[in-house]
């Protein structure tokens, strides 16, 4: 085996230890202020837990009472899950920037959770190259005055160029 010389000081790893030490200190606390909200589509339930499963907030149209006991009990239950799988993401998209990404990675396989963004059956949303293919088509419509048939002319899309491509979702 070579050997590979170290290319940092002593004080210069210690150090990188030390802040890496104090980074995991703050996990707990990090993933304590993670949320997740969910609501069904009719807007009869909103529900809000935190990282850990713990209930924040559960709000019941009045139309709630028309599910009957059973069914309403159901829907709740159902718009906690996907509430509990925003707020274990809120968690771990906090976490990977204090940790990075590798580190963040390791957590999820020991803690058994993986992120929910990793699932198989979840929809990536659109690439960055993705992303940066429709607003090059959205500037050229733009600087000929003419609008492209490929691009949607709906109202959001408007805004393409203030967008900021860091907030498409990746697999964190």
């Amino acid at each position: 085996m070579d050997q590979v010389p170290l290319r940092k000081t002593t004080q210069e790893l210690i150090a990188e230890a030390d802040a890496q030490q104090e980074a995991f200190a703050q996990v707990g606390a990090i993933m304590a202020k993670a949320s997740g909200t969910a609501h069904d589509a009719d807007g009869t339930v909103e529900v809000t837990v935190d990282a850990k499963g713990k209930l924040r907030n559960l709000w019941l149209a009045p139309t709630a009472v028309n599910w009957g006991p059973v069914r309403l009990a159901e829907l709740i239950l159902e718009v906690t899950q996907v509430a509990m799988r925003e707020a274990t993401q809120d968690s771990y998209n906090k976490v990977a920037l204090l940790l990075g990404e590798d580190l963040t990675y390791a957590i999820e396989q020991l803690s058994g959770l993986p992120a929910p963004a990793r699932a198989e059956n979840d929809d990536p949303g659109m690439t960055v190259e993705e992303f940066q293919h429709q607003r090059e088509l959205r500037l050229r419509s733009t600087q000929r005055g003419t609008s492209s048939p490929s691009v949607s002319s709906a109202p959001e899309d408007d805004d393409w160029e203030s967008f900021d491509p860091a907030t498409l979702r990746s697999d964190r």
